[in-house]
This record gives structure tokens, C-alpha cells and sequence, in this order.
């Protein structure tokens, strides 16, 4: 899926994007209330996972050209192993 995106592409500007097209997401990959990274999800591009980087530094021009994705990916913990 392509998000355009206004002004300088980053993990905010990419999530604000993605929420306003698609607002049944809002609070999924935010908290609601701080605006947050929730725990279990994280945010690679460029086969670097930046997940604790700042939500407004600006990602790799590979990533804003679109040559490059920005992937928000779920992680599943717990349970047992066999």
C-alpha cells in the first residue's frame, strides 16, 4: 500500500497518514492518549529496526522516495514452547 505522506516523511507523519485514511486503525499502533509506540509493535525500513527511535526524525530517503517500505509489523510473545 503507498500513504502519501505532506511535509517531511516520518514515523508520525507515516502513522498520522495512515490513520486518517484508514481511522478504524486509530489506537492500534498508538496509544490513545500518549501517542506512543505500543509494546508490541514495531517499525523496520531499510533492514533496521527502528522501533525506539524518535517518532519525528526524519526516515531514510529510500523510505520517502518509496523505493524502500516502512513496515509496521505485530509481535507475538508468550505461550509455550513445545
Amino acid at each position: 500500500m503507498t500513504i502519501e505522506v505532506d511535509g517531511p516523511v516520518t514515523q508520525r507523519s507515516i502513522i498520522d497518514a495512515l490513520e486518517a485514511r484508514y481511522p478504524p486503525l486509530h489506537g492500534t499502533v498508538r496509544d490513545y492518549n500518549t501517542g506512543q509506540r505500543r509494546p508490541f509493535v514495531r517499525f523496520f525500513a531499510c533492514g533496521e529496526d527502528l522501533s525506539h527511535e524518535s517518532p519525528d526524525a526524519p526516515l531514510p530517503q529510500a523510505v520517502a522516495s518509496g523505493e524502500e517500505p516502512f513496515l509496521i509489523v505485530g509481535a507475538i510473545a508468550g505461550g509455550r514452547g513445545f
